[in-house]
């Protein structure tokens, strides 16, 4: 038999896709955007160390696409599998557990490979310009694709311990944080908590980042050899997770009794997520009786305690930042930087909930038995409102009561200062509104279409709050030009606020509108498009 059969017909398959040729087209037009981005906006800086810093800036944003791309690639690989029942198929031939696991690899992670691929040309453009030499670039360069390589076991191995989707992502999340981030994390407790504030460098030998810090000319001459021990690290646990998930794969499929304790666990967090039996009854009733769409979106009743948990980590960040870094109370700083913390937080999280249920009963087949019953689309939307509602109506009002107070109330620094934070407050607040309505609309309706619950949230996450941020980013860079070439003043900060505030409008308007007006009049053709058949390019 051939070695890694399943390799080689992905790869096959792969090389007839046209999105993996349009992927390295698409990833190097970005990098060539945000290096002139960089460029416009270091514009006054001498061209050596412009062009350092653009090398900086899109070294940075391809470690991020690293960490990202490759979990998000193959977060649901193995658990899709799983669901369909067809991973058991496989393991009827010859086939072993790596022929399965390095075949999905090759499937899901071609075209971000590609995608980063594509990025090393444009990264080499600061080398010719001679803001870096040589050795900083291919140093970089292992960097991300150790980091890359890596990413992808993590995805791979959290898929074959998860069976839905957002159960794998979480376990994907999770596994970043405790192998990259809990060992980084108790070299920073014990800097901060000793009294020689000494930093071990050996807990940070897990964390791709670390290796990316050193490998500039300045921190690569003298720490050498914490470099190649960091980067030796981080490969071995890319090949220990991904034989780990070899190894498992072939258990991962069968669905076996579970033990006592098992079992027990299992009915204590069933328990704890849907109450017990009488709770759930009574819960089940008095949602049913207003809506059952309701029911089925917002019968974990923890729900709501998970936000506002999330609200108190926020106010003991902020205490945290005013007791122990000392920061005052009116600071600008600390006060725009919480709300918009607390602002960011509310939204992704309303991004990912308001079209997680449709996006999966979507994918399971469930939505055309609901949209066969006596429901009608009016009455699903009404649904999935009061189950958002239900879970985030509280924290939303408690999120604008704190930033009215800090607004109103606490005295300013200065007139300026305080003229500034009002400012930004109040258009914050209404900007707040308008983006979760849009995202809620806007998420419902590419849960309808989207292939899997993730693309729908990263869809309507992309359009209505990454969009606004990248054309408010064009018109500053141009404003710095203007300023650069013309010899005019800056503009003042009530002109980007003015420019932030209104793009954030028009994007709501520009998505939002389109959506809800699909939802109310074509939701049955939205749900039922993934059956129709898709007419090639040349008919489009």
């Amino acid at each position: 038999m051939t070695f890694l059969p399943i390799v080689d017909r992905e790869l096959r398959v792969a090389a007839r896709r046209h999105s993996t040729h349009s992927m390295r087209l698409v990833v190097a037009l970005v990098a060539i955007l945000l290096g002139l981005f960089f460029y416009a906006a270091n514009l006054r800086t001498p061209p050596r160390l412009l062009a350092h810093h653009i090398f900086e800036g899109l070294s940075g944003l391809a470690l991020l696409y690293c960490l990202a791309s490759g979990r998000r690639s193959t977060a649901d690989c193995l658990s899709e599998e799983k669901r369909e029942g067809t991973l058991g198929l496989l393991f009827l031939t010859e086939l072993k557990g790596y022929d399965v696991v390095f075949g999905k690899l090759a499937a899901t992670s071609l075209n971000g490979f590609f995608g980063l691929l594509a990025m090393f040309p444009v990264l080499a453009v600061p080398l010719i310009m001679g803001g870096i030499t040589s050795g900083e670039f291919w140093r970089t360069v292992l960097v991300l694709m150790n980091t890359f390589l890596f990413s992808l076991a993590i995805g791979v191995f959290a898929s074959v311990l998860s069976w839905n989707p957002r159960q794998a992502m979480g376990t994907n999340f999770l596994l970043l944080l405790l192998l990259a981030g809990a060992l980084p994390a108790c070299a920073g407790a014990i800097a901060y908590f000793s009294p020689s504030h000494r930093v071990v460098p050996e807990l940070l030998y897990t964390c791709p980042v670390y290796s990316f810090y050193l490998s500039t000319d300045a921190r690569y001459r003298w720490e050498i050899g914490h470099f190649w021990w960091t980067t030796g690290v981080v490969h071995v646990l890319t090949w220990l997770l991904v034989a780990l998930a070899s190894w498992l794969v072939p258990l991962s499929w069968q669905d076996r009794p579970s033990s006592g304790g098992q079992a027990r666990w299992r009915d204590r967090w069933r328990v704890w997520v849907y109450g017990d039996a009488a709770r759930r009854k009574a819960f089940r009733t008095r949602l049913l009786d207003v809506n059952a769409f309701y029911w089925l979106a917002a019968r974990a009743w923890f729900k709501p305690a998970g936000v506002w948990a999330a609200l108190v980590f926020v106010a003991c960040w902020w205490l945290y930042m005013r007791a122990v870094i000392h920061f005052q109370w009116a600071d600008e700083f600390l006060i725009l930087a919480t709300a918009l913390l607390l602002n960011t937080l509310l939204k992704l999280w309303i991004a990912v909930e308001a079209g997680q249920r449709l996006a999966e009963d979507q994918k399971m087949g469930a939505l055309e038995l609901l949209l066969s019953t006596p429901l009608s689309a009016r009455d699903i939307l009404r649904g999935q409102w009061l189950a958002l509602r239900r879970q985030f109506l509280g924290p939303l009002l408690a999120i604008i009561a704190a930033q009215l107070l800090v607004i109103l109330v606490v005295p300013p620094d200065s007139f300026q200062s305080d003229l500034r934070v009002r400012a930004f407050g109040m258009a914050g607040i209404l900007l707040l509104l308008t983006d979760l309505v849009a995202l809620t609309w806007v998420a419902m309706a590419t849960a309808l279409t989207a292939r899997s619950p993730n693309h729908a949230s990263i869809s309507a996450i992309f359009r209505v709050l990454i969009l606004p941020w990248i054309v408010f980013g064009a018109v500053a860079v141009m404003a710095n030009l203007w300023v650069v070439t013309r010899g005019a003043s800056a503009p003042e900060w009530r002109f980007y606020l003015g420019l932030w505030f209104w793009l954030g409008i028009l994007a709501d308007l520009a998505f939002g509108l389109p959506a809800w007006w699909q939802l109310r009049t074509r939701f049955r053709q939205l749900a039922r498009q993934r059956f129709a058949s898709v007419p090639s390019r040349l008919a489009r």
